[in-house]
């Protein structure tokens, strides 16, 4: 007798990771159903998935297109909502299973929070939420003995490699990172790059923040702070390696000193697949990595003075608090403001490591007070020069 298809939540349907979920969805009806899409802005494309998925619930987060959406799906039986409010409501509905988090920025902390306390299992895309809040998260899934499977490439490697190590000790991880179109180039080079220049990433293809990110490598560094909250690490059994084949997503050195690693071809879709049917790896027609079509995998030291964003984040990390939920709230203005023109790609490491060192520090924040410092961080990033 089958089961019935496993009723998901996403939250960020018409972002990349959402589409792209949608697209595993879509191959595999018998095993997962889309019950749920929210979108922030983009009501055309919510429309347009909805139409085609027939989820039991949609939220558009911006409550002036709300009428909109409700015109066109309010007669094919699906419910429409509106809001923040909303998209916390949603994800603690009775029949869903599987909460995916594939929204960008802080926005996805409350509902996630609300998510882990109704018991619903959380796909975590949103790297943000551990990166503000992971001793809050962190302790709250445990206390609802709520499982978190990591989405992220890199997050979703380590996860893989630690599978069947449940009594082993990890000695470290290692990220690795592509090192984005500016690798090699020094500060000289980058102080008047452009932001079609950030925009071109090598391997991957994502949506515009999370590439000026890489660009910078303050997508690492929150990978980073990311990682210690998920695996339970030490800030120095965390280490990034820059690999430019992008075919390594990341690896585990255990105390043995074994190392094991996690490959495959840049595509986001198979962490999305491995976290949406785990414990279970279900079968894909997607491109096979060739080991004669890349006879050369090579690893370099990231260049922290470069690309202060990484270190940052290392710092924020040991230092604790509500610091990176600090730095986090300055990197989004930051790199809101790169991409309209108004500051420099230099200038987003320089515009974080200010309000950093303008913000008040909080050694154990509560949500409300992280709710607080993300504000405050954003207008401080907001009028910086």
């Amino acid at each position: 007798m089958l089961e019935h298809p496993k009723q998901i939540a996403i939250l960020g349907s018409t972002g990349s990771i959402g589409t792209q979920a949608l697209e595993v969805i879509d191959k595999h009806p018998n095993l997962f159903k889309a019950s749920v899409l929210t979108a922030n802005n983009n009501a055309d494309l919510l429309i347009e998935q909805s139409l085609k998925f027939k989820p039991h619930t949609v939220v558009i987060g911006n409550q002036q297109k709300y009428q909109q959406v409700k015109d066109v799906l309010s007669s094919h039986n699906i419910i429409v909502k509106a809001g923040e409010t909303a998209l916390q409501e949603v994800v603690t509905y009775p029949e869903i299973e599987l909460v995916l988090t594939a929204v960008v920025g802080f926005c996805g902390l409350l509902p996630t929070i609300k998510a882990i306390e109704k018991g619903k299992t959380i796909a975590l895309a949103n790297k943000e939420t551990l990166v503000v809040a992971g001793e809050i998260i962190t302790a709250l899934a445990q206390t609802h003995k709520v499982a978190i499977y990591p989405v992220d490439s890199e997050h979703s490697a380590i996860f893989q490699c630690l599978v069947g190590e449940d009594y082993n000790s990890i000695e470290k991880v290692i990220l690795t990172a592509s090192g984005g179109p500016f690798r090699g180039k020094n500060r000289e080079q980058l102080a008047n790059v452009s932001k079609a220049q950030a925009l071109k990433h090598p391997n991957w293809e994502m949506g515009a923040k999370i590439t000026i990110d890489s660009a910078s490598l303050m997508n690492k560094g929150l990978e980073v702070i990311e990682a210690k909250w998920l695996f339970n690490l030490l800030d120095e059994q965390i280490d990034v390696v820059v690999h430019p084949q992008s075919i390594i997503h990341s690896m585990v050195q255990f105390n043995d000193g074994s190392i094991k690693a996690q490959m495959g071809l840049p595509d986001m879709k198979l962490p999305i697949h491995y976290a949406l049917a785990y414990p279970k790896r279900i079968e894909s027609d997607y491109q096979r990595f060739d080991f004669l079509q890349y006879p050369s995998l090579t690893f370099e030291q990231p260049d922290k003075q470069t690309f202060k964003c990484l270190q940052l984040a290392f710092d924020a990390m040991k230092k604790g608090g509500n610091t990176a939920c600090v730095l986090n709230a300055a990197n989004e203005i930051a790199v809101a403001r790169f991409l309209k023109d108004e500051i420099k790609f230099l200038e987003i490491a320089e515009l974080i490591e200010s309000v950093i060192e303008k913000a008040e520090h909080l050694k154990q924040p509560s949500v409300n007070d992280l709710l607080e410092s993300d504000k405050k961080a954003r207008n401080l990033a907001k009028v910086w020069r």
